[in-house]
């Protein structure tokens, strides 16, 4: 009742506060339509405030206002979602909403390739309708440095060519066909005529034992890809032996600097996930599957819709409820349960733990969360058997890792690789070798999470838990490699400034420490002891993952590369 106000003379119930004007009530009934008989649903906030977004090219008062009253929830509680994510952009009614907006992307692989003189070029451009932004990863490393103009990624941007896209954009009522730029895309009929979804019915038919599936997967070795690595056989399990309704969230919110492996493989073969995605909610009897896509793949987000459209069309069996849901924008919704909470229509903020997710996930029910990759290999290790997955591997390791490989080689891409080699064979073996005036000097093996390591290190085996004792891991294998025209400082400047952008701000060693160690790392000589109290309070109190690893670039640097910070 501390939200709602009842006029008991009239009969009428209203919500307290600015009421919503008429002509902005009927814009949004417009955009997402009239409420069911029991009202719209809570979780589907973030679904109607980019309907407002995309419609009006930004969040207006007067709309979040109305939108609120549609939604029979307080105007805070639509205004905490709407200004938590960077993609939502809320103006007074006052105000004029950009004609176009560019993300000039900051990560370190574009940084490296030139991107802030990309950036200070628009931002020098005289077009008030313009908005210029510097954006985290776009999830684009090897077609660096990257931009978004629009919704439109542009690869490899000059500055000439930035302008033209700029410019024709701002001419052009812009016409998405859901097909990514130059890939060839297996769709739905041509996934079945290749015997596409076959396992899957059999699995659902009951023509396979869903134990003698989730046997398979334990035996295969197969860890989640995303960067936890935690055995995806035994994950099914333990979700399977909870109590009925379950649910299933697949994470495509891919925002680890340096990672582009799950939109590569979305733009080329949708169905051979979405097929593991059936098996798996199968198996662990799960009803419901929620796919969350991170909101910068714009091209394949609507190509996805439209092959789930066509999968529903023609089932090659009985499905469960499938819902693609939108991110807005932040990076720590990659954390499984940030997830969770904005699939429920929420500030992308992690849980405490326990309860985890296999217990009491998304709406309260067990959940079995995935990372894309982990159900892409789903198929062809259930066809092919385990001991095929297991065979791929070198020093000792087993299975095959997809590498996200971009900076100083001159091939870089997704490279799908033995499990266990070594950077330098990656690099030679897999990306034609250093580009030209380039030898190595330093990478990133996970990321801007996974440290920084030297090149005395290049022998180290790339997989899980291999490189722990070196100050570093492999999380999603998002391999950057540095040379000698770069600085393993500036790349770990360049990560911690990300994390200061991207802390949620929930819990304060994270929300002040990223900050305070991104000011301090400016700095012609490091402080050595401040930064390593901030390091030791972040690793040890922060609530998720990005706290936690955010110390990792700056006790590399320490540790590997003194010679470059004073010490």
């Amino acid at each position: 009742m501390d939200t709602v106000s009842r006029n008991s003379a009239q009969g009428r119930t209203q919500l307290k506060g600015r009421q919503p004007d008429p002509m902005a009530l009927r814009e949004v009934r417009e955009l997402i339509g009239a409420a069911p008989p029991d009202g719209h649903r809570r979780d589907r906030l973030i679904e109607y405030l980019h309907q407002l977004n995309d419609h009006y090219r930004a969040l207006f008062e007067r709309h979040l206002v109305a939108l609120a009253h549609e939604m029979r929830l307080a105007l805070a509680q639509v205004h905490e979602v709407a200004s938590f994510y960077h993609h939502f952009q809320i103006l007074r009614d006052d105000q004029v909403a950009p004609a176009l907006t560019v993300r000039v992307c900051a990560g370190l692989s574009c940084a490296m390739a030139g991107s802030a003189s990309l950036r200070a070029g628009m931002e020098a451009v005289q077009e008030p309708s313009l908005r210029v932004l510097s954006a985290p990863c776009l999830g684009r490393c090897e077609q660096a440095p990257a931009v978004l103009v629009g919704q439109r990624a542009l690869a490899h941007a000059s500055q000439a060519a930035l302008l033209d896209e700029v410019s024709a954009e701002l001419r052009r009522t812009q016409v998405n066909t859901g097909i990514p730029n130059g890939t060839d895309l297996i769709t739905y009929q041509s996934y079945r005529q290749q015997g596409g979804y076959a396992l899957a019915a059999a699995v659902v038919n009951g023509e396979q034992d869903a134990e003698g599936v989730i046997a398979g997967m334990e035996d295969s070795g197969l860890r989640g890809l995303g960067g936890a690595g935690f055995p995806a056989g035994r994950k099914w399990r333990i979700v399977r032996e909870q109590d009925a309704p379950r649910l299933l969230a697949v994470n495509i919110d891919e925002g680890e600097p340096g990672t582009f492996k799950d939109r590569t493989y979305l733009e080329r073969d949708p169905h051979r996930f979405l097929e593991g995605m059936l098996i798996a909610a199968q198996v662990a009897g799960t009803e419901a599957c929620y796919i969350y896509l991170r909101d910068e793949y714009h091209d394949a987000r609507h190509m996805l819709a439209r092959e789930i459209a066509a999968l529903l069309a023609d089932p090659p069996c009985p499905l469960p409820h499938i819902e693609l849901r939108r991110g807005a924008g932040a990076y720590v919704c990659g954390e499984e349960s940030a997830m969770i909470e904005s699939i429920e229509g929420k500030r992308g903020e992690p849980r405490l733990r326990p309860p985890y997710l296999a217990q009491v996930g998304l709406f309260g029910r067990p959940t079995l969360e995935h990372n894309f990759e982990t159900l892409y290999w789903v198929r062809e290790i259930l066809e092919k058997g385990p001991k095929w997955f297991k065979s791929f591997g070198r020093q000792g390791r087993h299975g095959l890792r997809s590498f996200s490989v971009s900076g100083r080689v001159k091939q870089p891409g997704v490279k799908l690789a033995p499990a266990g080699i070594s950077v330098q064979e990656l690099i030679d073996e897999y990306c034609g070798g250093m580009a030209d005036g380039h030898r190595l000097y330093a990478y990133l093996p996970g990321g801007a999470s996974g440290g920084i390591l030297p090149a005395s290190l290049n022998h180290l085996a790339l997989d899980f838990d291999t490189l722990q004792p070196y100050g570093s891991f492999i999380g999603s294998a998002a391999v950057v490699v540095l040379s000698q025209h770069d600085s393993a400082r500036d790349a770990a400047l360049n990560a911690m400034q990300f994390f200061a952008a991207e802390s949620c701000g929930q819990c304060t060693p994270c929300r002040l420490g990223t900050a305070k160690a991104a000011a301090l790392m400016q700095a012609p000589v490091w402080d050595m002891r401040t930064l390593g109290d901030l390091c030791t309070v972040m690793a040890d109190a922060s609530i998720c993952g990005l706290g936690q690893a955010a110390p990792n670039p700056v006790r590399s640097v320490q540790k590997y590369f003194a010679h470059e910070i004073g010490g």
